[in-house]
Parts: structure tokens; C-alpha cells; sequence
């Protein structure tokens, strides 16, 4: 087989490096590396073709903290692809394994010396048993706009450094034939055009001090991994808070983008009044904007927009009065989504919960939207409170999560006691 062939995007006769697949010189190449690329390339022939799968196992790690990071593990039983829930890494299994893996910090200075740059979280992964044959890292280039023939893996071991052209790239992930183990990140050419990326905007509320409470806004690569970021920025500011919005957008690197409220107000402050979109932060994750809040506000409407085009990037109303609510834990220290928090507390929420607060529960969602007419007379003409209850709560978590985020946001502003009671302030 060749050392290298052509990507989907190449047009037959093209010869530009950026075409060609394989593994780049080492940064320093010992017969140990050699012989791991010869075993690689070999490996590729009779590897399945990624796009003939349709789906991938997803399954939730175990999770644990060392002191100095999170630390994934996944045991795997039988051949398959398997991707992580909380990280979006793809691990094709050749058999059973188990596999362990963490994020850890680049060492940019390295990446500059070679002209890269990070386009990704760096990960370091452990298989005792090997049999992890071909791994996908996720990605957050546009396809459509050819950005992803910059992208390259960096395999980092104590030997040195490499870096890996793609098997295949897809709309989201960087797939590589691997047949060692230590660090794995997406890399991008450093003097690659500025193409715009898929991006987050992520926001972290602090409640009021001495009336005045602050709403963070960070934008980051929509590669990050969110809950790293929340652990990062828990370890800063115990009392801060993430708020669960639509985060994608589309940004251009180094570009700089103004955020604004929906409406003028004294009692908002913005700064700064402008800040430049960092497509390399995957460490950091520093505030971007901040929005000072004087006065109790129940929610916000935000707006992103490019500072030269004026064009509207990004743009959500935030229930600022939804920071309220604790996420419970499960084992391994995973967050519960809105509706596994009112499956938890269903019997003692239809135990616990009075009339008059049953009845005003079904009238906000009603007036909100999220219950009609017709399901709110239904519940009415229920024999009893339980009843009404038991149906109230089962009625709002089929309809999904922003459905179960307003019932538990109007407990916790309306009914303190028993929302402490059910665990979820």
C-alpha cells in the first residue's frame, strides 16, 4: 500500500502536502517510532471504512479526580465504536479493553516550534490491553470550507513528538489509526486561513451581592469539553453557576464581536465593550464578557454580533432565575439532565407538594406555554392531589427537558421549603 492517497476533497493530480496521508517526521524519531509507523500504516488496510458505520455505542464513563484532573474510564467487553458522553471521543475497539483517559495541557511553545497550533483538547489515553485500533478526536472545523485539510493529530510520548495526517476526516471527528498510547490532540496549521469555526457561547451566573449579580460570558471552541470547563471554573468561584442555553454559533478567529442586551437599561452594564474570539483556548476558559446586573432581573435577552458587519452571530433569552437550581449527583459525579431530576423526586414531590401550590404549578405552566389548555383542564378533573399530581409531573417530562427546567425553576422560586426538602436548592 502507499504511503499516502488521496483525502475525499482532493482532486486528482493535486500534490500539495496538505493531501497526503501518513505520519509527519517525528520531532524526534527513534527505531521504536519508526517501527510504530510501519505497524500503523500496515494496520489501515484492514480497518473498516468509518463512514459505512452508522452509529456509535455511546456510554457514560466512570469518572474520578486525582486531585490535579478528572480521570475517564471505559471497560469495554465486546468489538465495537464506542462514544464517550462527556468528551465526544470515539474509541474503535477491536475487543475488550479497558480503557482510561484524561485531559492534559499542551505544551504550545512545542506546537509553535513546528507551526501548529491547538484545535482541540489534548488527551492522554491508556489501554493495558491495546486493543483500541483506530480513535476519533472531535473536531470544530466547518467541512464545507476545506479547513479541515490543516488539520493534523499530535501524538505526544516521551520519546517526543508526531504528527498524524487523518485516515478520514468527517463533519465531526479526526479519525487515526493508533497502535500505541499516551497524548492525542487535533492540531491546526498555524498560518492556516481564518476560516470561521463551530463555536460555544457558555454563561455562568453568580447570584446578587449586595444586589448586584454577574452573568459571565465565554466563548470558546464548540471542541471544549463542557464539563471541564464548569470544573475549572467551580475551582474559581464556588458560588458561580452554569446556565443551560442553545451555545452554537459560528466565529471567525481573532475576530472581534460586541455583545449587547435586547433592550437598553441603566441597571445592565456590559464590559468590555468589544473582545476578540481566542479559537485556541482549551485551558484557560476566562471570561469574555461580563454583564453586571443591578437591579433582580428573571431573565435577559443577549445578543452577539460581529463589531464590523454588525451581523447578529448568536442570540438567546436567559431564565437567570434557572441558576437556582442544583443539578443532583449520580455516581461518577455525573450532572442529571432536567427530567432524571423530576424522576428522582417523583414520590416525594406528589407526596410532599400542598394543593394550592399543585394548582398554581399548573397554571404557570399553562401561561408559559409549556402545558395547553386542554391538558390543563385535564388534570382538574383528577379525583385527588395525587392524582393530579402524579399526572402533572409525568405530563411535563414528556415533554422533555426546557418543559422540566420550568417546572423545577418555579418550585424553587416559589416554594423554597419544600424544593430544599426535594434537594433541588
Amino acid at each position: 500500500m502507499p504511503a499516502s492517497f488521496l483525502l475525499p476533497f482532493q482532486r486528482s493530480g493535486e500534490s500539495s502536502a496538505f493531501f497526503r496521508f501518513g505520519i509527519m517526521p517525528s520531532l524526534s524519531e527513534t527505531p521504536s517510532t519508526r517501527n510504530r509507523k510501519h505497524t500503523q500504516q500496515k494496520r489501515s488496510q484492514s480497518l473498516p471504512d468509518i463512514m459505512s458505520q452508522k452509529s456509535f455505542d455511546r456510554f457514560t464513563p466512570e469518572i474520578s479526580d486525582d486531585g490535579n484532573s478528572e480521570i475517564y474510564r471505559f471497560q469495554c467487553t465486546s468489538p465495537g465504536l464506542y462514544q464517550c458522553s462527556v468528551t465526544g471521543l470515539v474509541f474503535n475497539m477491536e475487543g475488550e479493553g479497558d480503557v482510561t483517559y484524561r485531559i492534559v495541557h499542551w505544551d504550545r511553545r512545542l506546537l509553535a516550534q513546528h507551526h501548529k497550533k491547538p484545535a482541540g483538547p489534548l488527551f492522554d489515553i491508556k489501554c493495558r490491553q491495546q486493543s483500541v485500533c483506530q480513535l476519533h478526536l472531535p473536531h470544530c472545523e466547518i467541512r464545507s470550507t476545506g479547513a479541515c485539510q490543516f488539520l493534523s493529530v499530535a501524538h505526544v510520548t516521551d520519546e517526543g513528538t508526531e504528527f498524524i495526517f487523518p485516515h478520514e476526516i468527517t463533519e465531526t471527528h479526526v479519525v487515526i489509526n493508533i497502535t500505541g498510547f499516551s497524548r492525542f490532540g487535533v492540531a491546526r496549521d498555524k498560518n492556516s486561513p481564518p476560516y470561521p469555526i463551530k463555536a460555544a457561547v457558555f454563561l455562568f451566573y453568580t447570584p446578587p451581592v449586595d444586589s448586584i449579580s454577574l452573568l459571565n460570558v465565554l466563548l470558546l471552541p464548540g471542541n471544549v469539553v463542557l464539563r471541564n470547563v464548569q470544573n475549572q471554573r467551580e475551582k474559581r468561584n464556588a458560588c458561580e453557576r452554569y446556565i443551560e442555553v442553545p451555545p452554537q454559533c459560528r466565529l471567525y478567529p481573532k475576530q472581534k464581536y460586541v455583545l449587547s442586551a435586547s433592550h437598553k437599561d441603566t441597571s445592565i452594564r456590559i464590559q468590555p465593550k468589544k473582545a476578540e474570539f481566542d479559537c485556541e483556548n482549551y485551558h484557560n476558559f476566562l471570561t469574555t464578557f461580563q454583564v453586571i446586573l443591578k437591579d433582580k432581573m428573571e431573565s435577559i435577552k443577549l445578543l452577539l454580533r460581529d463589531r464590523d458587519s454588525s451581523h447578529c452571530v448568536w442570540r438567546n433569552r436567559v431564565y437567570l432565575s434557572s441558576a437556582a437550581v442544583r443539578r443532583p449527583q449520580v455516581q461518577g459525579g455525573q450532572h442529571l439532565t432536567s427530567v432524571e431530576i423530576l424522576r428522582s423526586v417523583w414520590e416525594p414531590f406528589i407526596n410532599r407538594v400542598s394543593g394550592p401550590m399543585l394548582k398554581s404549578l399548573l397554571d404557570r405552566l399553562h401561561h408559559n406555554g409549556v402545558i395547553s389548555k386542554s391538558e390543563r383542564e385535564a388534570a382538574d378533573v383528577k379525583q385527588n392531589k395525587t392524582e393530579m399530581a402524579s399526572f402533572g409531573i409525568s405530563m411535563v417530562m414528556d415533554k422533555g427537558e426546557r418543559a422540566s427546567l420550568e417546572m423545577i425553576t418555579f418550585l424553587c422560586e416559589e416554594d423554597k421549603y419544600l424544593s430544599e426538602t426535594l434537594g433541588l436548592m
